[in-house]
C-alpha cells in the first residue's frame, strides 16, 4: 500500500468549491487509486463556519450531533457525541487550521463522497476509483488521534472472512475487517495534524480492496454499522446519559 500525500494552498471558507480544489491539486489518479479527504477541507469549501460567540458550542454540538453527553457531566472540556453513527469529540467542531473560526462538519459525507467518486471517474475516465472522507478522534485509553472514515464510495468498506478457514482449516466465526477505517488511519497519520496543509492522500497498490464502479447501497452501508445495544461495547454505551441531538 502506497500512500501519497497532496498539498494544496490555505483553504479559506467559501474560496472554492471542492472540484475546482481537486482540479488544481490533483494531476492524476489511476485505476484503483482511493482518494481520501479530510471532512474539514470539504467543510470549508461548503463554508460550513461559524463565528464563535454566534452560539455556544453546546449549542453547536446539540444542533451537529445525532446524540451528545453534556458537558457538566464531562471530567474534561470536550463534549463526546456521535455524528454519522461514530463517535466524535465535540461533533467534529474544529477550530483549529480555521483562521479563527469554528469549522463543522460537512452537511452530508455520504452525499459528498458520492459526488466526489463520480467526479473523479469522469475527470479520469475510471471505473474503479474510490473516496474516503476523514475525521479525526480519539480512543479510550489512547492518547493521540486517529483517522476515522465519515464517508465512503466506490468500494466495500468490509471485508468479509466469515466462513472461511484460518491458517488451521477452523472456520472463522466473526472476522470481518473494516477496509475504510483502515485506509482512513493510514491516510490521516501521512496527512498529519499541523501545518502540513497536505489535507488530500491518494492510496494506491491496494489489492485488498474490492472496488465497485457505483456509490453503496443503503443496506451496504446499514451492515457497516451497528446499533449501540447489539455493539461488545454495549454495557459502557448504554451506562451514558446521552442527550438527543437535532440530527438524531
Amino acid at each position: 500500500m502506497i500512500v501519497t500525500g497532496v498539498q494544496t494552498p490555505k483553504i479559506l471558507p467559501g474560496s472554492s468549491d471542492i472540484y475546482s480544489l481537486l482540479d488544481h491539486s490533483i494531476s492524476s489518479v489511476k485505476e484503483g487509486d482511493v482518494l481520501v479527504v479530510t471532512s474539514k477541507v470539504v467543510a470549508l469549501c461548503e463554508n460550513r463556519v461559524v463565528n464563535p460567540g454566534t452560539k455556544s458550542v453546546e449549542e453547536l454540538v446539540a444542533q451537529e450531533s445525532e446524540v451528545y453527553f453534556p458537558l457538566q457531566m464531562a471530567s474534561h472540556m470536550f463534549f463526546l457525541s456521535m455524528v454519522c453513527n461514530t463517535l466524535l469529540l465535540t461533533a467534529g467542531i474544529d477550530s483549529s487550521n480555521a483562521n479563527g473560526q469554528l469549522v463543522l462538519l460537512p452537511e452530508n459525507s455520504q452525499k459528498s463522497a458520492n459526488e466526489i467518486r463520480k467526479y473523479l471517474a469522469d475527470r479520469f475516465g475510471l471505473q474503479r476509483v474510490g473516496v474516503v472522507i476523514t475525521d479525526s478522534t480519539s480512543q479510550p485509553l489512547r492518547r493521540g488521534t486517529l483517522g476515522v472514515a465519515l464517508a465512503h464510495s466506490g468500494f466495500l468498506a468490509l471485508r468479509d472472512y466469515r466462513g472461511t478457514p484460518d491458517i488451521f482449516g477452523e472456520p472463522l466465526k466473526s472476522s470481518q475487517s473494516n477496509v475504510v477505517g483502515g485506509l482512513a488511519a493510514a491516510a490521516v497519520t501521512v496527512m498529519g495534524e499541523g501545518s502540513e496543509q497536505t489535507p488530500l492522500t491518494i492510496i494506491s497498490d491496494i489489492p485488498f480492496v474490492a472496488f465497485q464502479d457505483r456509490d453503496p447501497t443503503d443496506e451496504e452501508l446499514r451492515n457497516l454499522y451497528l446499533k449501540p445495544e447489539d455493539d461488545i461495547f454495549a454495557p459502557m454505551l448504554a451506562t451514558i446519559p446521552w442527550k438527543r441531538g437535532r440530527r438524531g
